[in-house]
């Protein structure tokens, strides 16, 4: 990106911009050896990961790429659920570690989650990972066992879509709960890669589909889930996106498919589930000739390499959906950095849920 771009004038671009240079400096400020010693000291049999919206995607990809990997249970839990229906969740005797995402960590799910664990669960250890140094998730005192891990104030997204956020929240996690790594390393290595990706990844983005459709297998599928988000939220829904697994897309979904609809596999590194993608790739230009069927990962149209798998692969693949959620919203016309101006719909914090006490 340059002074010169045009799209440089949305915050949201630059922040797309900035997440290799953020990956790499967090790579040597956070010691996750201390949180990782924490975590293992609490003893604990489940994991909770919870947040709303990208941030309850981001304990999906967390939960299916760190699948059988032994140790505590780990489950995703978005926070609406928590807040819907706590006495579902929590109980006196109950003791996860709750892991909360939060880009602002001020939303009325975060403070409803912190509100129910209060009342239900005040014993049960938690691990809020927040962006905003003066959001709750940062700033309110526990009764029980807390850390706290602020993310560099860049992360804190001006834009109304997460990106830098949900990337660099999700990584954090990872390098707490995967196996251990240098982190230094590794978030340089994926900066490289992510830096060197963008240019092509705006220059393969083609012109405004009718639809957009997202898949991938395992942690892949759900980083497609906040690919197809991002579009949707950027163009304000006048771009329709679905998300699927590679497989899953077959029995049912796929009679979304229509006209020009651009369809993106993430490809996976693990021989097995590339079969898979592979298949349905071949499958999709077949049946569908005027879609647009673009493949994103280990030796694809866009190849983008996966030495440490899926896992680590999946924000740099999910940042093909950021650039072009960017450049689809700006050929509609909208305010990238804000689509819903005007129609008091959605807001960059989420606004108008009231929160209800938590009978004990």
């Amino acid at each position: 990106m340059t002074d010169k771009d045009p799209l440089a004038k949305w915050a949201t671009w630059r922040e797309i911009h900035a997440q290799p240079d953020i990956w790499d400096v967090w790579g040597h400020r956070f010691s996750e050896g201390r949180i990782r010693s924490w975590i293992a000291g609490l003893g604990v049999n489940e994991v909770w990961f919870t947040g709303a919206g990208t941030s309850a995607y981001i304990g999906d990809i967390l939960v299916a790429a760190l699948e059988g990997q032994g140790g505590p249970r780990l489950r995703s839990i978005p926070s609406t659920d928590i807040v819907a229906r706590p006495h579902a969740f929590l109980s006196a005797d109950a003791r996860p570690l709750v892991v909360s995402f939060g880009r602002s960590g001020n939303s009325a799910e975060s403070l409803g989650v912190l509100d129910a664990l209060d009342a239900l669960a005040p014993n049960a250890p938690r691990l809020n990972i927040t962006c905003n140094a003066k959001g709750a998730l940062a700033t309110r005192p526990a009764p029980g066992p807390q850390e706290v891990v602020l993310l560099p104030d860049a992360t804190h997204d001006a834009g109304f879509a997460m990106t830098s956020s949900f990337s660099t929240m999700y990584l954090t996690a990872l390098a707490l709960f995967g196996p251990p790594c240098d982190l230094s390393e590794r978030l340089r290595d994926l900066s490289d890669a992510l830096r060197d990706t963008l240019t092509v990844y705006a220059g393969a983005v083609g012109d405004l589909p009718e639809r957009a459709v997202f898949v991938g297998s395992g942690p892949l599928a759900f980083a497609a889930r906040e690919a197809a988000l991002k579009v949707m939220e950027l163009s304000a829904g006048q771009i329709p996106a679905l998300w699927d697994s590679t497989l899953g897309f077959r029995h049912g979904p796929k009679s979304f498919v229509r006209g020009d609809t651009a369809i993106t596999v993430f490809l996976s590194s693990e021989p097995h589930a590339a079969r898979y993608d592979a298949d349905l790739v071949a499958e999709l230009r077949s049946q569908f000739p005027k879609a647009r069927v673009t493949t994103v990962g280990p030796g694809g149209d866009i190849a983008v390499p996966a030495p440490n798998g899926d896992a680590w692969a999946a924000p740099v693949l999910v940042a093909y959906a950021q650039i072009a959620a960017v450049k689809w919203s700006q050929a509609l016309g909208l305010g990238v950095d804000d689509p819903f101006a005007g129609q008091g719909t959605l807001s960059r914090v989420v606004s108008g849920v009231k929160l209800y006490p938590v009978a004990k």
